[in-house]
């Protein structure tokens, strides 16, 4: 089980998330802006990711700007950015492992599958996901 915080400024967005996260069995914390999400990670040391929209509360770039400053009290920590703006070619280079992109309006089984997808890979290396999905196949 993983401590995950959600950080989303929609409070429908952000219900719906920790409940698809919670049904998969784990704990979910929740922030609304980004001030809250650093309170909370200096609460709960214990966070394993973060799930973060990159904008936050007219701010187009907020998300990005907070996982930097987690990272500077938790480097390492994987992050699983999310929007419903465009995004470029260029700015999917920055979700690179241990970083993942779930771009908005995702199902629940596209949720499900990135944040399981970024946990495999923080626990057991990039092949590791690659085999798992095999074995699952019956390969």
């Amino acid at each position: 089980m993983a401590v995950v915080l959600i950080v989303e400024d929609e409070e429908q967005v952000r219900v719906l998330a920790e409940a698809i996260i919670q049904d998969l069995g784990h704990e979910t914390l929740t922030a609304g802006t980004a001030e809250q999400a650093l309170a909370v990670v200096q609460e709960r040391p214990d966070v394993d990711v973060l799930f973060t929209d990159i904008g936050l509360q007219d701010d187009l770039e907020a998300g990005l700007q907070l996982a930097k400053g987690i990272a500077a009290q938790k480097p390492g920590l994987p992050v699983l950015y999310t929007t419903g703006q465009g995004v470029t070619d260029g700015m999917r280079a920055m979700f690179a492992d241990p970083f993942g992109f779930l771009p908005k309006p995702y199902t629940p089984d596209d949720l499900s599958t990135a944040l399981e997808n970024l946990l495999a890979l923080e626990t057991s290396g990039p092949k590791s996901v690659e085999t798992a999905g095999k074995k699952d196949r019956g390969g």
